[in-house]
């Protein structure tokens, strides 16, 4: 890497970055000097008022981007918008996630496709078409994982075990990209109570915290500073860091 890419700018893609933990990841990266591109599905107004929040900070410094990224041949176009927006790529952080109960007495071929396709294959694909740009910045893939990667979440099953295929995927990929290319995730604990049909009643969320060490609910903050640690950590490839509270202790 040369002076003049070392002083430039620093540039982040974030899948799913409009609410939530890719939202606090977005804002977290901004607020350490990175130029944010702030993928968005369904979320549009969310993250266009997020995008407004930090360029009146930092005149053209967040961008927005919407696709599907269940959508084939979406990656590459994802990654060329976002070149085309900052000029170059130092970080991707595959965020966007679904998260939805199984539905035991019927297998749903649609929902199944659903969940692999958004949670293993576009992270994938996002990762391959990026490689060559992060590369050239001696750049780093950042997956949000989860806790239950390794530890299954009753009523979860298939949700788990896409986290488990992404977390090997963090591995496979470390080596392959390697050394040019670092790869890692972080796997959430209790961050962010679930929404809508998933979401806890207060009993079961109070039951969760019980079954955490440090007896706390954690904050989408917290994701967002690991995230930034293993950006900051040269040395860490091929490494799921938990932050949950030793729950998975």
């Amino acid at each position: 890497m040369n002076q003049a890419n070392k002083q430039a700018v620093r540039v982040a893609l974030i899948t799913g970055a409009a609410r939530r933990i890719g939202a606090a990841i977005a804002k977290h990266l901004h607020q350490a000097g990175f130029k944010v591109v702030i993928h968005c599905h369904h979320s549009l107004a969310e993250a266009q008022r997020l995008a407004q929040s930090l360029n009146q900070q930092r005149p053209d410094s967040a961008h927005v981007l919407q696709q599907d990224l269940c959508v084939p041949k979406v990656a590459k176009q994802l990654i060329a918008a976002a070149l085309a927006f900052a000029g170059r790529l130092d970080l991707l952080v595959n965020n966007a996630s679904i998260f939805t109960k199984t539905n035991f007495a019927e297998f749903n071929q649609q929902n199944w496709d659903n969940l692999f396709a958004t949670n293993v294959r576009a992270p994938f694909e996002l990762s391959l078409a990026a490689r060559p740009y992060l590369a050239a910045q001696q750049g780093q893939i950042i997956n949000i994982s989860d806790i239950h990667s390794e530890t299954p979440l009753k009523d979860y099953a298939e949700y788990c075990q896409t986290k488990a295929a992404l977390t090997m995927q963090t591995k496979a990929l470390a080596r392959e990209f390697a050394p040019e290319v670092r790869v890692n995730a972080v796997a959430p604990g209790a961050i962010a109570w679930p929404e809508n049909d998933n979401a806890l009643n207060k009993q079961i969320q109070e039951k969760i915290i019980a079954q955490t060490p440090l007896k706390r609910h954690g904050e989408p903050q917290f994701i967002a500073q690991a995230v930034l640690a293993l950006v900051e950590n040269v040395f860490i490839t091929g490494q799921v860091l938990r932050v949950d509270g030793g729950r998975s202790i």
